[in-house]
């Protein structure tokens, strides 16, 4: 008789802000944007269910086909690893697709912390983390595992402290491009960098937003709500990634749970706890 899936998180995030600094003229990424953020992990998440096999058969059950994520991470991991071990995958999606939020990312990122440690690879994190960069750019914060300051592409993270905070997060139903918003011709791509020592909340904004709420209606009412209502916020509401999602933070938990309850029935959004480190961090390379 098979075990039971093991249930384990698959946080989202936030961009306190995302500045596009330029454009890589050479080298394997040319073309690629030239970012700096900071990543803020939530305690709004998918949840991912995983119990490894004797085979070497990736089998997933869920809504979104068998070239997702999941999949992907679990295949490369073990391509790279040359395992002969398999596993069953099945997911929980909470976080909306294309908003922003990092949720194919870090579904990505929790499939490669757990079975690096089904399959007794001992993969470190760096290693973990250069494997993820294949799969996408946001990848590598989920299984550095902290609240981070992301330079390059994202790829390259330095862990930043940060206060703790509340965040009302509103969801338009909009799936969003991010290869669109990256290639539309008025986005801004010289933002001058910031210096982050320290990083106070409130400083920058995000480049993309100007593109997505010319783009996307939905956005721009979203974030006016936001904007009109959130005079107890503690960061002016922005949008997060290359949207849809937009959000505001704040220092107490029931100023995020008051705005929250006065949302219109045309709008959705959640209430999530800033966290300060990845639920897996210490589990996944504990041994």
């Amino acid at each position: 008789m098979n075990s039971p899936l093991q249930w384990v998180p698959a946080p989202g995030k936030l961009n306190l802000f995302l500045h596009v600094l330029g454009r890589r003229a050479a080298g394997p990424n040319a073309g690629m944007h030239e970012l700096q953020t900071v990543f803020r992990l939530i305690d709004h998440g998918d949840r991912i269910g995983i119990r490894a096999r004797d085979d070497a058969e990736i089998r997933f059950a869920g809504a979104f086909g068998e070239d997702n994520l999941c999949v992907r991470a679990a295949r490369l991991l073990q391509g790279a690893a040359g395992s002969s071990q398999g596993a069953d995958i099945e997911l929980q999606k909470r976080l909306p697709v294309g908003g922003g939020l990092g949720g194919g990312s870090s579904d990505a990122a929790t499939v490669l912390l757990v079975l690096n440690r089904f399959w007794k690879l001992g993969y470190n994190r760096e290693q973990l983390m250069e494997l993820g960069l294949r799969l996408g750019a946001d990848v590598p914060v989920f299984l550095y595992g902290r609240n981070a300051l992301g330079e390059g592409v994202g790829e390259r993270l330095r862990g930043v402290d940060l206060d703790p905070a509340w965040y009302l997060v509103l969801t338009p139903q909009v799936p969003v491009s991010t290869k669109e918003i990256f290639s539309d011709a008025a986005l801004t791509r010289d933002t001058k960098p910031l210096k982050m020592s320290p990083f106070l909340s409130g400083q920058g904004r995000n480049d993309l937003e100007a593109v997505a709420v010319r783009r996307y209606p939905e956005i721009a009412q979203h974030l006016a709500w936001l904007k009109e209502r959130s005079l107890r916020a503690s960061l002016s509401p922005r949008m997060t990634g290359s949207g849809a999602c937009v959000f505001a933070e704040f220092l107490r938990e029931e100023d995020a749970f008051l705005l929250h309850s006065e949302l219109p029935a045309a709008m959705q959004g959640f209430v999530a706890r800033g966290l300060e480190r990845h639920p897996l961090y210490e589990w996944a390379h504990d041994r």
